[in-house]
């Protein structure tokens, strides 16, 4: 059982919903479910966003819209994280100090804004601490 508040970046959030992704679906659904069960998950809106669009697209066998709905709904139970324009400028600087893209700077922007101890992710440097937010690869 997780006992750490943790932000689920998208591509966790995919894979626990995409049946082709091998091993790495049954990793990603047992974090979903222990987040669940915990209650400390913490996602975005642009991790919603994103979500939505490559799990209705982008995946080999794409969710129904219906079915994207429903899993998005239920999600906005958990710990949601809303950007806004203060938010977007201290992304710009973790940007310039990390040198992550834009996107991946907001992703953890949103997890030092959601005040988790980790980020679950398999896009940034495993281990890596910013601003007291830990990186994990739950895949490595």
């Amino acid at each position: 059982m997780i006992e750490d508040r943790v932000f689920v970046d998208t591509n966790i959030l995919i894979y626990a919903h995409d049946t082709s992704a091998g091993i790495k679906h049954k990793k990603a659904q047992d974090i979903i479910v222990d987040l669940w069960e915990s209650g400390l998950g913490i996602l975005s809106i642009q991790v919603l966003q994103e979500f939505f669009v490559c799990v209705t697209n982008k995946i080999s066998k794409p969710l129904t819209l219906d079915k994207t709905k429903e899993i998005i709904e239920s999600l906005l139970k958990w710990n949601i994280v809303v950007n806004d324009g203060e938010f977007i400028l201290k992304a710009i600087e973790i940007h310039r100090r990390y040198r992550y893209s834009f996107w991946d700077s907001m992703i953890i922007q949103a997890a030092i804004k959601g005040n988790a101890n980790f980020l679950l992710s398999e896009d940034l440097s495993n281990d890596q601490i910013i601003e007291g937010v830990r990186v994990k690869n739950p895949f490595l």
